[in-house]
């Protein structure tokens, strides 16, 4: 099967199933504090502002560091061709920006991580169950911005895309929990509900919004796709990733990954690294001696062809709308900064 074919096979199963600015930056909350650009805090109905501001402090800590920031700038490239108003527009980065936010915090919770973009997680800062409630709290803020559009088709949209966010974290979970090895059919399905969720969820938001009644559903999945399989490309290669989020901390995670699982599968060392896998070792030095394993096994080679042949297939699909010069500058940044192998 082709690497087409799994990315539509893994979409087709998602919709089935439903009811890097570039490489992280380094910072602090204190020194980068205009870096918020959102509206999450507004007084809502029935909170004061002093208790919407400690409602709100833990997304506020997270979402004043400068991240990726390449939702944003794929919303600012999809509009070239969907041309909606600057409100429309405005409104629905925002609801995206909220809803990544959120959902990292999330992540950084069920993955005990310690470090995002380069500070300490929201939860080492203000414990688990107030990160929890104040990211839930904002995934309603986020709903009621989309109520706030006034096209009921919207609210359909939003509910199937959280859906399938939550579907696909619910299978990275057990896979990590249960120490079972997915299948890169099963990986890529997994990807389509989680990563490429949010993705799709803001250019079908935008396309319910536009006049131009143009699809982009296939280029999205093929650009979620090229995402999560880059970035776990990037967790085991990256020194910037492991400035910012700590050497291989995909390994001391218990993660499989696509670079891990297509080892464990296809290498002749799995046992050794699912034996790694369930320690969740900090150790540098047996997190450095299972990449030398991956690396044996191929499997940085393959994941390198394997987004060779996605970035190949999404340049075909914007050609194939016409071009798009701020989407194809987006992804030959993403594809620069992935380090050679060899």
């Amino acid at each position: 099967m082709s690497t087409t074919d799994k990315v539509a096979t893994a979409a087709a199963n998602s919709a089935a199933s439903s009811p890097e600015k570039m490489p992280e930056s380094q910072g602090s909350p204190q020194t980068n504090k205009k870096h918020k650009t959102d509206n999450t805090k507004q007084g809502l109905k029935g909170t004061t502002s002093s208790m919407e501001e400690a409602l709100l402090a833990p997304y506020e800590y997270l979402s004043q560091v400068p991240g990726k920031e390449v939702r944003t700038v794929m919303i600012r490239a999809f509009n070239d061709w969907l041309q909606l108003d600057s409100t429309k527009l405005s409104a629905i980065a925002s609801i995206i920006r909220k809803l990544h936010t959120a959902s990292l915090m999330i992540d950084d919770v069920e993955d005990s991580s310690d470090l995002r973009r380069g500070v300490p997680v929201t939860h080492k800062i203000y414990g688990v169950p107030m990160t929890i409630n104040t990211a839930n709290y904002v995934y309603f803020v986020a709903l009621q911005d989309v109520l706030r559009l006034e096209k009921p088709q919207l609210v359909e949209i939003f509910t199937e895309e959280l859906l399938n966010l939550h579907r696909g974290q619910g299978m990275e979970l057990y896979w990590r929990d249960t120490l079972t090895c997915p299948t890169e059919e099963q990986y890529m399905e997994m990807i389509s509900h989680k990563t490429g969720g949010l993705f799709r969820l803001a250019v079908k938001l935008m396309q319910e919004c536009s006049e131009s009644g143009l699809d982009f559903t296939r280029l999205v999945d093929l650009i979620g796709a090229y995402f999560q399989v880059r970035d776990d490309f990037m967790n085991l290669q990256s020194s910037e990733y492991s400035n910012n989020k700590g050497f291989c901390e995909d390994l001391t995670e218990g993660k499989f990954s696509f670079v891990v699982a297509h080892a464990i599968t296809h290498g002749q060392d799995g046992a050794q690294l699912m034996s790694i896998l369930r320690q969740k070792t900090t150790d540098d030095n047996v997190k450095r001696y299972a990449v030398s394993l991956m690396s044996k096994a191929g499997s940085f080679d393959y994941t390198a062809a394997f987004l060779a042949d996605l970035e190949r297939r999404i340049t075909d699909e914007i050609k194939a709308h016409g071009g798009n010069a701020l989407l194809e500058e987006v992804m030959a940044k993403l594809s620069k900064t992935v380090p050679s192998i060899g």
